[in-house]
């Protein structure tokens, strides 16, 4: 859809990431031919994107439209909602908004990337109002995992919405004020057009929890643990930090932390004024000073990525940090859809050291709460704002339909369920999806950011299951072989494997013989080789039964 297409007096919304996954959050509202953008973030690749680790929202939308990008605006300080800022900004080089904790994130990240020297980021108080080209905004404090996390209300001439990112009820925060009733009744008396809101936990009754729960069931884990005590846990969590140190000097331990990106969001809180009433953290080369049961480390690596620090402990490639038998590790946070195997994989090495682990699920006590909102704070917010239009994002698509279905049942009866690129035109009229842009996801590699749908990737991913073989053949002016063809292959044979190996050498064997044969035929050189890898793959699935990645380079001198 061109940008001729879109008509400036309507007022439409279009989730661009976030809306079908858990991550890569990026959506986009547009009035009087401007758009505003609220959160940019990552997700984490899983093993069908082989050599990848994040994933981004393809921005192609908005990079098409950057003179007209009034401003990004970012909700909070979670990765899913921030972490893809340092690599896309470049590519839509507009003003960014966010309160103080979450800028002086995005500063440190923008700092790793020469690209974003041009960036300029407003740092707003919550409650302020602030206007963002026709978008009137307003940042209202919520609770959730980490400081001065906001709501948005975007005000326009056609009416109101309420864009929540993350948000839950906590009634006793370790950090900040429980969310504010009023603030939102009160936007509900005014009158809402429509609430945007967060759906991660739209499937699941009741509510939340309280951090100051977890406080005290850490606590009490504590307790019982007569050695050494690993937490790990969401690095943007300070909420989790702080409950944390309180539970270990509560037992009399000291803290630790190993990883690069706790250190970076503790220093962030405590340059806030944050975490200021815990006690100071143990250096890291200082661990081993410690005795046993009087240590407390809190260690990055939840979700069981490989080069965070838990998983290098469970190798036992920590330098500074062994674990042993009687040590326990506590996980407090709940595994990411798609990253149970890597998590138990970890889990599994450290029960192999005899290490003890706990999970929420393994314990009476309450060591990890949702910083998102179940059912019944959901139906409470609808109560408070009194939406006339819901539309569901933040969520794979069954915890979409899921709260889309809540606002039916709460008598919200404009309910839109979207997909990532749908465009809904929110008013004037009825509100409707009136279109779909293209959307996808961009996959980071230690070199550059390509399409996740990248050829380069699919074949990786092709290579899992087939290996690959490659023959290296010369011949002369006349066809005539100048020397005797190479063959590699990989994922194959093992090449210390004597009768394999003459798997391999009969291979060789069939190439001469066919060099022979095509030499007669008068075939270009490019024909050969394709003849060669025709063949060459054949007798490579009659062996082994693998339909195997097969490429032949062959040169006529």
């Amino acid at each position: 859809m061109s940008l001729k297409e879109f008509n400036p007096d309507e007022l439409v919304f279009i989730p661009l990431g976030g809306s079908e996954q858990f991550g890569a959050n990026l959506n986009v509202y547009g009035n009087q031919g401007q758009w505003l953008a609220i959160d940019c973030g990552i997700g984490f690749a899983d093993e069908y994107y082989p050599g990848v680790d994040i994933l981004l929202p393809d921005p192609s939308f908005l990079e098409d439209r950057w003179k007209d990008i009034a401003g990004l605006i970012i909700t909070h300080a979670h990765e899913d909602h921030i972490g893809g800022v340092a690599h896309l900004w470049p590519r839509l080089k507009c003003p960014i908004f966010c309160t103080e904790f979450t800028g002086e994130i995005l500063k440190k990240k923008l700092a790793e990337n020469p690209e974003c020297n041009g960036a300029r980021i407003r740092i707003i108080k919550q409650h302020d109002v602030v206007e963002i080209g026709p978008f009137k905004t307003t940042f209202i404090p919520v609770t959730h995992s980490t400081p001065e996390s906001s709501a948005i209300l975007i005000e326009t001439d056609l009416g109101k919405i309420l864009h929540s990112g993350d948000w839950n009820l906590d009634p006793r925060p370790v950090l900040g004020k429980p969310t504010d009733a009023e603030t939102f009744k009160k936007i509900g008396k005014d009158g809402l057009l429509a609430y945007v809101g967060d759906s991660t936990n739209a499937g699941v009754d009741g509510y939340s929890g309280s951090e100051s729960d977890v406080e005290k069931g850490l606590g009490e884990v504590f307790a019982t643990c007569e050695q050494r005590i690993v937490v790990t846990m969401f690095a943007s969590n300070i909420g989790r930090v702080r409950s944390i140190c309180k539970a270990a000097e509560a037992t009399d331990r000291h803290v630790a932390i190993l990883g690069r990106s706790l250190h970076r969001m503790i220093g962030a809180a405590k340059d806030c004024g944050f975490l200021d009433d815990i006690q100071d953290f143990i250096p890291e080369d200082d661990i081993s000073v410690i005795p046993r049961d009087k240590l407390v480390v809190i260690a990055t690596g939840s979700q069981g990525e490989p080069r965070a620090q838990i998983a290098r402990i469970a190798r036992g490639d920590q330098k500074n940090f062994k674990l042993s038998e009687g040590d326990t590790v506590v996980f407090s946070a709940r595994p990411i859809p798609g990253n149970e195997k890597e998590i138990i994989f970890v889990q599994n090495r450290l029960a192999g050291s005899k290490v003890s682990v706990i999970n929420p699920r393994d314990t009476k006590h309450c060591i990890h709460v949702s910083g998102h909102p179940n059912r019944d704070e959901i139906k409470q917010m609808y109560d408070w704002v009194k939406p006339e239009i819901v539309i569901p994002v933040h969520g794979e698509r069954t915890m979409i339909e899921d709260q889309a279905q809540l606002a039916r049942d709460c008598q919200i009866h404009q309910a839109i369920a979207p997909q990532n690129g749908s465009i809904i035109k929110i008013a004037p009229g009825k509100p409707e999806i009136i279109d779909h842009v293209e959307t996808g996801l961009l996959a980071v590699e230690p070199g550059r950011i390509i399409s996740a749908g990248h050829v380069a990737i699919s074949d990786r991913r092709k290579l899992q299951f087939s290996g690959t073989a490659h023959a290296s053949i010369v011949i002369d002016g006349h066809g005539n072989l100048v020397a005797r063809p190479q063959l590699s292959m990989v994922g194959l044979i093992d090449e210390n494997n004597q009768e394999e190996q003459e798997f391999s050498e009969d291979l060789i064997d069939e190439i001469e013989d066919m060099i022979g044969s095509l030499k007669r035929a008068k075939m270009t050189t490019d024909d050969m080789a394709e003849k060669i890898r025709i063949s060459l793959r054949k007798d490579i699935f009659e062996v082994l039964r693998i339909k195997a990645k097969v490429s032949v380079h062959l040169t006529r001198v």
